[in-house]
């Protein structure tokens, strides 16, 4: 068993199952200190356990927080630096859609909310750590949904009162924004930023709608879908490889740099993102 990992400490949300679940698996294998941001106390201790059990590691810990918060995302950041003088690599993967309208605790689209303004939030919380961190990188999860987003930062807070996969594409293309800002703010001081789509993997993910979209989500999956383990491939090379640190604001797919919509090469939009997530908090 290679144990190549055994200096590194590692915050990965949405570890509890799907793509991150399998990342966290192999992370853990490789004897990095990995902390996971679960939602559910319950599920995230046992995810926890059973990850010490099959990796013969100790060093993983849970940290317990509802993400689509910005008190319980800055909550969850105090609790990491409070144990943690170093973070090598940040994996914001968290993320959902859903089907009916609803706001955050803070007023925000529960999509927007948990796919762009957690992986704001706790990057910007755990910026100092990873600057003083030699190497550190901060690696998203987006999606090839991005193409149907449309991002515009006008109405993106509220959306109307509108959800669905129209939320779901604009804040996969949030994360690609996002990533591309954060490299060009990051130029120069150390960390490096990437993002990737992790193809359609057969997980929970979907699975919290009920009626036609959970049905539509698990039959497609079924049929045409890869394992969370392909899909963590990616995820796991841009946290782990020493090839995927000589790229800084890139979105890849299996484990190369993929093409992007021609709105997630909007400068000007990524700047204006960044500016509005700044105004939300």
């Amino acid at each position: 068993m290679t144990r190549d990992l055994e200096e590194k400490v590692m915050l990965l949300t949405g570890g509890t199952e799907g793509i991150g679940k399998a990342a966290a698996v192999e992370l853990a294998r490789r004897g990095a200190t990995l902390v996971l941001v679960g939602r559910s106390a319950e599920k995230t201790s046992r995810v926890v356990a059973d990850l010490r059990v099959s990796s013969g590691n100790d060093r993983i810990e849970a940290v317990v927080a509802d993400l689509s918060s910005v008190e319980a995302v800055r909550s969850a950041a105090a609790s990491f630096r409070a144990k943690h003088e170093r973070l090598d690599v940040l994996i914001n993967n968290a993320g959902a859609v859903f089907k009916d309208y609803a706001l955050s605790s803070d007023g925000i689209e529960m999509t927007f909310a948990l796919n762009h303004v957690a992986y704001f939030v706790l990057t910007n919380e755990l910026l100092a750590l990873l600057k003083k961190t030699p190497g550190s990188r901060v690696v998203s999860t987006s999606s090839g949904a991005h193409r149907g987003g449309k991002l515009d930062l006008a109405t993106v807070v509220k959306r109307n009162g509108k959800a669905g996969f129209g939320a779901y594409a604009d804040s996969k293309l949030a994360n690609i924004l996002f990533t591309r800002e954060l490299a060009r703010r990051l130029e120069g001081s150390g960390p490096t930023a990437n993002c990737m789509h992790p193809g359609f993997v057969r997980s929970g993910f979907g699975m919290n709608n009920p009626g036609w979209m959970a049905t539509m989500i698990k039959v497609s999956g079924s049929l045409f879908a890869r394992t969370p383990e392909k899909g963590a491939e990616t995820l796991i090379w841009l946290a782990a490889s020493p090839e995927a640190a000589k790229h800084s604001g890139q979105y890849f797919f299996d484990k190369k740099v993929a093409s992007l919509s021609k709105r997630a090469q909007d400068d000007t939009l990524a700047t204006g993102l960044w500016e509005l997530s700044e105004a939300l908090l």
